[in-house]
C-alpha cells in the first residue's frame, strides 16, 4: 500500500504520537491497512483518531442525522397537513419524494440558497406554461409540473423549518448547517487534522478543509498521477487540478503528491467476452498468471455486483478470500418470496375468493420451512398438479395448508400492523431453523427491517395500506445489502470501486468495464434539468465520469499487471460496449494493449447416444415385461428405446405440471372420455336414430362427466383458450355421432358391442417354447352391416394405413415409427381375430381421427402382404427388444429448418 505507507511514513517523522492525529478518510476501508502498516513500523503507542468526511461534518453541524422511513413519513404527515393538491396518499407520496429529497440534499449542498433554485424552477414552468397557453386543464403534464413545483416552493421550506424544531436534519441540511460553523471550528480546535486520498469535495466539505488549512490545523495528501493531472483534457485529474490553485497551497506549503506511475511499465490485457457471466470463467486462466498463489497483492473488481455469486463459483481453489463488496438483498430467495407474499396480499385485495396457483408456489418454494411443513406443502402440490386447480378456492387451500406453521401470511391481512407482527414472529420463528449462513442474514435484516417499520409507522395516525408497505419493503430492500466479514489482510480481495480508494495492489482484475456501468453515465435519477444544475453549480454526470475517472485511473496507476474485461454482447440494458476509459487508454497512453477474445460458443455440446446395456436385471425384468406387452409399448420403443427403458424397465413416470391450457394430451383425453360416456350408454344396442338424436342434445353433459374424470375444475373451461377447447371437442363429439346417424339414416346396421374392451392373455408365440402376452384396451368395437369394426381414436391426423409388406421388407416393416398407428391396428386385429367370443367374424380395423372426424373410420388396407406377414414383422420387433446383445440405444432425433 505505497501510498498509505508513504502517510504513515510522513505523519511519523512529524511526531512520534500519532495519536496527536485526526485522519480523516474517504471511507473506512483503509483503517484496517493503517494499522498493518503501523505495526510493521513498530509503533506502539496510541492510534490516531479516524473519521471519515462525512462524520466530521456531521460532528460539527451537531445535528441529529433522519433519513429512509423515518424522513419519508416525518414528510408525508407535513405534506398532508398542508393540504396542497394533489392530494397524494402516502404510496402516491412515496413515488416522487425519495427522489426530491436527494435533489433536494443535492440543492443544500452544492448550492448558495435551495429557496433560489425552487424559485427557479418554479418560474421555469410558468414561463413555459406562458408560452404554451396550457389553458384549465390540469392534467396536462406541463400543467402537472407547474403545480408540482409551486407545491415544492411551500412543502420544502416547511419541512425544514419542521426538522429543525426537532434538531433532525438530512444529509443536505447537516451541510448547510455546518457551513455556518466551520470558520469558528477551525479558529478555536485544538486538534490536528490529516486529510487523506479526496478527489472531489463539496463546497462545504471543501470550506473545511480549507479553513482548517489557514489556520495551520490540517494538512492534506492527495494520490495524483502526472499522466491525467498535467493533462488539462483528462477528467480523472479535473478536481485535483483545481485544488492544487487554492491560495492555502503556496510556498511554505506544497500540494502533495504529485507522482509518475502511470507511466510506468503494465502488463495491461483487454478482453472482449461474450457473455455477461462468461467473464467470470475467465478469471481462473487469469490466476494462473499470477505468481504470488497467495494472491495477497490481487483485486478483482466487481463492477456489476450482480456477478459476485458467478465469481465465487470459479474462485473454489483460492484459499483466502476476502469479500469488501456487499451483495445485494434484492438477489436472494427469501427477499423475493417476502416480495412475493405482498404481492399475493394485492392480489386478494382484488380477487377474494380464490388464489393463483403461481401466486403460491414460488413462496411455498423460497420461504424456509421445517420438516412437517415441507410434509404440508409437497401433499398440497401433489393435489394440486394431480387436479390440475390453477385457481385455488380459499377454501380448499385452508383444507390443505391449514397446517402450514406460516399460514396465517397466506390469508388476506385485516390490518397491515397486524400483518407486520406476523412477519415479524415469522422471522424470529425462522432463525430456530437450520438455515445457511447467508439466509439468516437475510431473514435477519427483514426482521429488523419490519421492526423499523412498525416502530416509525406507530406515532402517526394516517393509513398505511398493503401497497404502501410493500413500497416501504421494496425501497428497503434495493438499498440494503449482506455484508460479508473476512480476514482484509490475508489472500485475494474481492470488492467495487469504490472500496478500491486509497488502496494499490499489483495485480489488478476489473469485469463488466462496459460504457454505463463505468461510468454510469447520464443515468442519474434527478427532477432537476442539467441545464439548471450547471446554472446552479450542482454536480451532473459530467462530474460523476470525472469522480469515476479518477478512482479508474487511480487504480492503476500503481499496479503492474491489470485485466480489463467487458461483455461484448448486446442484450437487455448492455449495449455490449466497452467503456470509454479503456477507448481512452488505449489511443492515449504509452503502454502496448494486448487484445484478447473470448467467445462463448453457442455450437451444441456434442454428445454421444445414450447407451443402456442390457444387464442380467434388465433381462430379468424384461422376463416380466412379456408377461404385460401392449401396442403402446411397442410405439414408445420405436420412438426412442431409451423412453421405453426408463417407463417401462425402470417404471418411472412423468411428473404432473400445472396446464393453464389445455395439452394435446388432455384435448384428446376430453373428447375420448366424452364419447365414452356417450356409447357406454348405447353399448349392446342395434342404433336407432332417436339414440343418436338424444345424445347430440346431451353431449354437455357427457363432457361434464369427462371433466370430472380428468379431476379437472369446471372453471377451468370458462374462460380463454380453454373455453375454445371445449367447445371445439364438443363439435368433434358432434361429427361422431352425426356420422354414426348418417350411417343408419342411410339404412346401415351399426351396432355397438363394446366400449374401453380390456384384453389380456392374448398369447403370441415366438417360438414353439416362449411367447409373450398382449394386454390393452380398445377404444371401440361395432359391427357395421355384418363386419366387425376394431376402432382406435387418434387426436393426430391419420399416417401410413397402407400396409405394403413382401419377403423384402418383412423382418422390420414395423422398425419405422411413421408405421406406428398401422402396427398397433395389427395387433387388435391379432387380439380380437384370437378372443372366442369374436371367432369366425370378418374383421375391419381402422382409426377414427379427431383432427378429421367428420371423415368417420379410415381402415386398415393391405396392398401386399397380409395379417400373418404383419404379426411376423412385430415379432421381430419384439425379438429385438429381448435380445440380450442389442442395448438400449438414445433416438438422437435432428431438427432441420
Amino acid at each position: 500500500m505505497k501510498f498509505l505507507n508513504k502517510i504513515i511514513n510522513e505523519l511519523l517523522a512529524q511526531n512520534a504520537d500519532l495519536s496527536e492525529f485526526n485522519i480523516v478518510l474517504p471511507g473506512k476501508r483503509p483503517i484496517v491497512f493503517i494499522r498493518q502498516i503501523l505495526e510493521e513500523n513498530n509503533y506502539s503507542g496510541f492510534l490516531p483518531n479516524f473519521f471519515t468526511v462525512e462524520e466530521l461534518i456531521d460532528r460539527i453541524a451537531d445535528k441529529q442525522p433522519v433519513q429512509g422511513i423515518s424522513l419519508w413519513l416525518f414528510a408525508f404527515d407535513v405534506y398532508r397537513n398542508l393540504g396542497l393538491i394533489p392530494k397524494d396518499d402516502f404510496a402516491d407520496f412515496l413515488k416522487w419524494f425519495p427522489t426530491l429529497q436527494k435533489d433536494w440534499d443535492d440543492i443544500l449542498k452544492f448550492s448558495d440558497s435551495d429557496e433560489a433554485v425552487l424559485q427557479y424552477m418554479f418560474d421555469e414552468e410558468r414561463i413555459k406554461e406562458w408560452a404554451q397557453d396550457l389553458g384549465e386543464d390540469d392534467d396536462v403534464p406541463r400543467k402537472k409540473f407547474l403545480n408540482f413545483w409551486q407545491n415544492m416552493n411551500i412543502f420544502l421550506p416547511v419541512l425544514k423549518k419542521k426538522l429543525k424544531e426537532k434538531n433532525w436534519a438530512t444529509s443536505g441540511m447537516i451541510h448547510e448547517t455546518a457551513k455556518s460553523k466551520i470558520v469558528d471550528f477551525a479558529k478555536n480546535t485544538s486538534e490536528h487534522f490529516v486529510f487523506c486520498g479526496f478527489n472531489a469535495f463539496t463546497p462545504v466539505e471543501e470550506k473545511l478543509v480549507r479553513s482548517l488549512l489557514q489556520w495551520n490545523k490540517a494538512q492534506c495528501f492527495f494520490q495524483a498521477d502526472r499522466y491525467y493531472f498535467d493533462d488539462e483534457r483528462q477528467e480523472a485529474g479535473k478536481f485535483l487540478r483545481n485544488h492544487k490553485m487554492w491560495k492555502e497551497f503556496d510556498d511554505d506549503r506544497a500540494f502533495q503528491w504529485i507522482e509518475d506511475d502511470f507511466n510506468q511499465p503494465k502488463n495491461i490485457k483487454v478482453y472482449e467476452v461474450s457473455g455477461n457471466v462468461t467473464q467470470t470463467k475467465v478469471l481462473p486462466e487469469i490466476f494462473k498468471e499470477i505468481e504470488n498463489k497467495t494472491y495477497s497483492n490481487t483485486a478483482v473488481v466487481l463492477l456489476d455486483e450482480n456477478l459476485l455469486p458467478a465469481s465465487l463459483d470459479v474462485m473454489y481453489e483460492v484459499d483466502n478470500l476476502n469479500i469488501t463488496m456487499g451483495f445485494p438483498l434484492k438477489n436472494l430467495s427469501f427477499s423475493n418470496a417476502v416480495k412475493q407474499l405482498f404481492y399475493l396480499q394485492k392480489q386478494l385485495e382484488k380477487n377474494k375468493s380464490s388464489y393463483y396457483y403461481r401466486d403460491i408456489f414460488p413462496i411455498l418454494e423460497e420461504l424456509p420451512k421445517s420438516a412437517e411443513d415441507e410434509t404440508i406443502i409437497s401433499n398440497f402440490r401433489t393435489k394440486i398438479e394431480e387436479r390440475n386447480i390453477v385457481y385455488i378456492s380459499r377454501k380448499l387451500l385452508e383444507e390443505l395448508l391449514s397446517g402450514l406453521s406460516y399460514y396465517g401470511l397466506l390469508k388476506k391481512a385485516d390490518h397491515t400492523g397486524v400483518y407486520l407482527d406476523m412477519l415479524i414472529s415469522f422471522c424470529r420463528d425462522i432463525k430456530w431453523l437450520e438455515i445457511d449462513d447467508i439466509q439468516y442474514e437475510n431473514v435477519s435484516h427483514f426482521e429488523n427491517a419490519f421492526r423499523i417499520i412498525k416502530n416509525q409507522v406507530s406515532p402517526y395516525d394516517f393509513e398505511i395500506k398493503m401497497e404502501t408497505l410493500e413500497i416501504l419493503i421494496n425501497q428497503h430492500v434495493n438499498s440494503e445489502s449482506i455484508d460479508f466479514q473476512g480476514e482484509p489482510l490475508r489472500g485475494l480481495q474481492i470488492m467495487g470501486l469504490l472500496e478500491t480508494r486509497l488502496l494499490n495492489f499489483e495485480n489488478v482484475i476489473m469485469l463488466s468495464v462496459n460504457e454505463g456501468k463505468l461510468p454510469l453515465g447520464n443515468s442519474q435519477n434527478t427532477y432537476i434539468p442539467f441545464d439548471i444544475r450547471r446554472y446552479f453549480d450542482l454536480h451532473t454526470f459530467l462530474e460523476n465520469d470525472g469522480i469515476y475517472a479518477y478512482h479508474f485511473y487511480r487504480l492503476i496507476q500503481d499496479s503492474q499487471n491489470v485485466h480489463l474485461l467487458y461483455n461484448a454482447l448486446s442484450s437487455g440494458v448492455n449495449t455490449g460496449e466497452k467503456s470509454r476509459f479503456i477507448t481512452q487508454i488505449e489511443m492515449e497512453s504509452s503502454h502496448p494493449i494486448e487484445h484478447l477474445i473470448i467467445e462463448n460458443s453457442s455450437e451444441p455440446i456434442a454428445s454421444m447416444p445414450i447407451e443402456i446395456p442390457k444387464t442380467e436385471i434388465v433381462m430379468e425384468r424384461l422376463e416380466k415385461w412379456k408377461e404385460k406387452v401392449s401396442a403402446s409399448h411397442l410405439t414408445s420403443y420405436l420412438y426412442n428405446p431409451i423412453d421405453f427403458y426408463l417407463s417401462k424397465i425402470l417404471k418411472t413416470s412423468e411428473t404432473d405440471e400445472i396446464e393453464e391450457e389445455l395439452s394435446v394430451k388432455n384435448y384428446g383425453n376430453l373428447v375420448h372420455y366424452s364419447l365414452q360416456e356417450v356409447y357406454e350408454l348405447l353399448k349392446g344396442k342395434v342404433l336407432k336414430e332417436k339414440d343418436l338424436q338424444t345424445s347430440i342434445k346431451e353431449i354437455d353433459q357427457y363432457i361434464n362427466v369427462a371433466i370430472e374424470k380428468l379431476k379437472h375444475q369446471p372453471e377451468f373451461y370458462e374462460k380463454g383458450m380453454n373455453y375454445i377447447h371445449r367447445a371445439i371437442a364438443k363439435k368433434v363429439i358432434e361429427n361422431v355421432l352425426n356420422h354414426d346417424l348418417e350411417l343408419v339414416r342411410s339404412g346401415n346396421t351399426l351396432e355397438i358391442l363394446d366400449i374401453e374392451k380390456r384384453f389380456e392373455n392374448v398369447d403370441f408365440y415366438l417360438d414353439a417354447h416362449d411367447k409373450i402376452s398382449f394386454l390393452g384396451f380398445i377404444d371401440r368395437i361395432d359391427r357395421l352391416n355384418g363386419t366387425l369394426r376394431i376402432i382406435d381414436y387418434k387426436t393426430a391426423k391419420i399416417k401410413n394405413l397402407t400396409v405394403k409388406i413382401d419377403e423384402n421388407n418383412v423382418t422390420d416393416y414395423f422398425h419405422n415409427s411413421e408405421r406406428k398407428q398401422a402396427l398397433q391396428l395389427c395387433i387388435y386385429h391379432y387380439v380380437v381375430q384370437n378372443l372366442p367370443e369374436f371367432w369366425g367374424l370378418p374383421i375391419e380395423t381402422g382409426i377414427w381421427s379427431f383432427a378429421e372426424a367428420k371423415k368417420g373410420v379410415v381402415s386398415l388396407q393391405f396392398e401386399k402382404g397380409s395379417i400373418d406377414d404383419a404379426m411376423m414383422s412385430v415379432k421381430n420387433l419384439i425379438l429385438e427388444i429381448l435380445n440380450p446383445d442389442l442395448s438400449f440405444i438414445e433416438n438422437i432425433k435432428s431438427y432441420s429448418n
